[in-house]
């Protein structure tokens, strides 16, 4: 996948979180398995590492330090604490939209160079999954990737509730 293709791929997922606002509002509050989250939980979980993205990763790789996740249990737990709290679907919608589109945003201001740097994530300079080399735009391709894997899963949900 080239730069483009990523960045259009990982804008163009906002259009399908926007797509969900007519689920059936017991079916987005549903487990989508025994022991999994509900649709709503996947997108705040989506949406909180949008922010993280935003408010740690992209500054870090302005200037130029490592790159840090956070223990992801402990971060993802955040999404489900969120709804807990009763944020509406169309609420949750609007601001992960809102979010993805000015992660995008700021992506595409970034230079060619910026966004295809060699990082340290967490202290590795290689993905320990594939041996490439860590860079903003691998990360991105990465979190397309992971956008992927729960929009698939929710679609199997939701086909097998209609």
């Amino acid at each position: 996948m080239t730069q483009n293709e990523i960045l259009h791929s990982f804008n163009y997922f906002s259009s399908w979180i926007r797509s969900l606002e007519n689920t059936n509002e017991k079916l987005w509050f549903a487990p989508i398995a025994d022991n999994k989250w509900s649709i709503s939980e996947i997108i705040a979980h989506l949406f909180n590492w949008d922010r993280y993205l935003i408010s740690e990763i992209l500054p870090a790789v302005q200037i130029g330090n490592e790159v840090s996740f956070p223990d992801y249990d402990t971060f993802n737990k955040r999404a489900s604490d969120y709804i807990q709290s009763g944020v509406s679907k169309s609420k949750l919608i609007d601001e992960t939209v809102a979010t993805r589109h000015l992660l995008v945003k700021l992506l595409h201001e970034m230079t060619i160079e910026r966004l295809n740097r060699r990082l340290t994530v967490n202290g590795v300079s290689d993905c320990p999954r594939t041996g490439a080399h860590y860079s903003l735009i691998y990360i991105i391709k990465e979190f397309t990737e992971h956008d992927t894997h729960h929009k698939q899963q929710i679609m199997r949900f939701l086909s097998g509730n209609v």
